[in-house]
């Protein structure tokens, strides 16, 4: 296998398209605000359109090894950028609230085709001793696309409509397809498709049921609470809409480098412990994000999503770590659905809800628990990274 440094290259033209893919899904966090008002939307009904994404990439993660078993895993990664950024078009030329939802669906299906193949596609680059940092290569894209996506819609709000930050984006999508199809190197080789035999052999591996529902926790602290800080922020905390923007995109800047010091970590003291230690200081953070008062609430605005962000490149060892290499996209095509439908979808809207009946800040202090309740089960997790 080749050395880490020789592969830095195809490494980040993933890293890339895992950026565009993830800022086109939570791109309209940000730019809530504007579309509440713009389409007359409830909290809970904002919180709806994060469920339809996330039940969109239900659907493909768990059947995009079906795809790749018949193709390849790099031309699953070019269809899902190429799709991602059709369906970004599509709903910024949409004019009803249904065609956005059908819109919002089609995102999540092409945006899920992506994780399977783009972690397979890593693995087979990197040698297993060097997967921590790898991934956390990798996982710069969610990161920077945290801090992006805020910035980016400030930028174009102030002289254009919410839609054309979509259609930006997903042009720049279907540019990275065309880019990745010529020049893009790994993944030349076809998935596992998921069958009931495959997925029994998981579910008998020792941990696999906790690192699913860690991944659920863990999307849920990250992706699902930014999902609707925006609407905490600007209605129960009386932020304005660019001060919460601007303050949410400079609270991600330092995730990049606290993550890749965590995937150090991961594979220096082992993945396991480390997230057992992630999970206790986010649940605290977390708490603290929904009962501080007044200017208090700054501190923990940044310091929240720093320590949850840490929790993936470790997670991910773990998982890549589940049954034979050559399966490794039935473990993720498994476990990150469920965790997208927790995590981005199910507790989006459960905010909202929260949000409707005035209090967001429970609905906070409520994950809180969740991921406290993730320390705990963490302390089962026996599991051999890098053996197989």
């Amino acid at each position: 296998m080749a050395s880490f440094r020789s592969q830095l290259g195809p490494l980040l033209f993933l890293t890339v398209i895992f950026f565009l893919n993830f800022s086109a899904r939570i791109t309209m966090a940000p730019l809530m605000p504007a579309i509440e008002k713009d389409l007359g939307l409830s909290h809970g009904e904002a919180g709806s359109l994060f469920l339809l994404i996330s039940s969109g990439y239900f659907i493909t993660l768990i059947g995009s090894g079906f795809l790749s078993s018949r193709l390849t895993h790099k031309k699953t990664i070019v269809i899902s950028a190429a799709t991602v950024g059709a369906a970004l078009l599509y709903i910024a030329m949409s004019n009803s609230l249904w065609g956005i939802r059908s819109g919002l669906l089609m995102l999540g299906m092409a945006a899920g085709l992506y994780l399977p193949s783009g972690i397979a596609t890593l693995t087979s680059l990197i040698s297993p001793r060097h997967w921590g940092k790898a991934i956390a290569i990798h996982e710069l894209a969610p990161n920077l696309g945290f801090v992006a996506s805020p910035l980016i819609a400030e930028a174009f709000l102030t002289r254009f409509p919410w839609k054309v930050v979509l259609a930006f984006i997903g042009m720049l999508s279907i540019i990275t397809a065309i880019a990745f199809s010529r020049f893009g190197k790994g993944g030349e080789f076809q998935g596992v498709a998921l069958s009931f035999k495959s997925t029994k052999k998981l579910f008998a591996e020792p941990g696999f049921l906790i690192i699913m529902i860690l991944f659920s926790l863990g999307i849920g602290a990250s992706l699902g609470l930014y999902t609707m800080l925006p609407l905490y922020l600007i209605t129960e905390r009386g932020l304005n809409r660019s001060f919460a923007n601007i303050l949410i995109a400079l609270s991600r800047i330092p995730g990049p480098a606290l993550a890749f010091l965590a995937g150090w970590a991961s594979d220096r003291f082992g993945p396991i412990k480390i997230t057992g230690i992630i999970f206790i200081f986010t649940a605290l953070s977390t708490a603290m994000l929904g009962i501080m008062p007044g200017a208090w609430i700054i501190v923990f605005i940044f310091l929240q999503p720093t320590i949850a962000v840490c929790f993936f490149p470790a997670g991910f060892a773990v998982l890549s770590s589940i049954g034979p290499s050559n399966a490794r996209n039935v473990a993720i095509s498994v476990t990150i659905p469920v965790a997208f439908m927790f995590g981005g979808g199910a507790l989006p809207l459960g905010l909202g809800i929260m949000g409707d009946k005035g209090s967001f800040a429970l609905g906070i202090v409520i994950l809180s628990v969740l991921i406290f309740f993730g320390f705990i089960l963490s302390l089962f997790l026996k599991i051999h990274v890098g053996q197989n």
